[in-house]
C-alpha cells in the first residue's frame, strides 16, 4: 500500500472577508460626506501630494479658481472655483479630488 502525497491546502484567514467589508464600508461613507453639493461656493481642492504650494498655486490661478485658504498640506487648498465650469477646469488644472470644505475643516487647519 503506498501512501499518496498530502498536498496542504491554502485558506484565506476568517477575518479577511470581515476586514475587504469594512474598508468597502469606510470607503463608500467617506466619499458620500466629502462630496460637493450642488450650489457650494467654495470647495476643498486636492492636487497630487508630491506638488509643491507653488504647483498648486499655479494650478488654481490657471482655472481661474481663487484661493480663500491654505492648509497644513501643501497639495490641499480651499478655493472657491469660476462660477463657469470651475470644478472641471480644476480638473483639467491636474486636481485629483473635489471636497466639501467643512467636512475636512477639523482635519487641516493650518
Amino acid at each position: 500500500m503506498e501512501r499518496g502525497e498530502i498536498t496542504p491546502t491554502t485558506r484565506r484567514p476568517v477575518w479577511l472577508n470581515a476586514a475587504a467589508l469594512l474598508i468597502a464600508s469606510w470607503i463608500g461613507i467617506a466619499a458620500l460626506s466629502l462630496q460637493v453639493r450642488t450650489g457650494t461656493e467654495v470647495v476643498a481642492v486636492a492636487f497630487p501630494p508630491w506638488w509643491s504650494d507653488q504647483q498648486a498655486f499655479l494650478a488654481t490661478a490657471s482655472a481661474n479658481a481663487a484661493i480663500v485658504r491654505t492648509t497644513a498640506v501643501p497639495a490641499l487648498l480651499i478655493v472657491r472655483p469660476d462660477d463657469n465650469d470651475g470644478l472641471t477646469q480644476l480638473r483639467k488644472a491636474g486636481a485629483w479630488l473635489t471636497m466639501d470644505p467643512q467636512a475636512i475643516a477639523a482635519c487641516f487647519t493650518k
